[in-house]
């Protein structure tokens, strides 16, 4: 069902381990909207780091207000060749759907 998002290996720098600094998933939220949105990728050694480095390399014309960094290994998707059987809506359960319910007269902003 879900598994665990496969991360690239990028060729090491000369004299440095490429396995030093993990790899990690930015989202910003702008200033126009409610929600984060993936920016990129970046390596960083920590989760200070990677904030820093985020802000420095997805933020620089003031378009973000949040910034969400996730260790690229902590992500987990669901498969793109089973969307069907995932996302297929569970039969019988039909009061999820709000189409059979009716407003009630003393109830405003519904």
């Amino acid at each position: 069902m879900a598994k665990p998002v496969e991360t690239v290996e990028t060729p090491a720098a000369e004299g440095h381990d490429k396995q030093a600094w993990p790899l990690w998933e930015v989202f910003v939220r702008s200033s126009r909207g409610l929600s984060h949105v993936h920016a990129g990728s970046l390596h960083a050694p920590d989760s200070e780091m990677a904030v820093r480095n985020a802000r420095d390399l997805y933020t620089r014309r003031n378009e973000g207000v949040s910034l969400w960094v996730v260790p690229a290994s902590a992500i987990v998707a669901s498969d793109p060749d089973a969307k069907g059987e995932f996302f297929e809506s569970p039969k019988g359960k039909d009061y999820r759907h709000a189409t059979y319910y009716t407003k009630s007269e003393g109830v405003k902003h519904l």
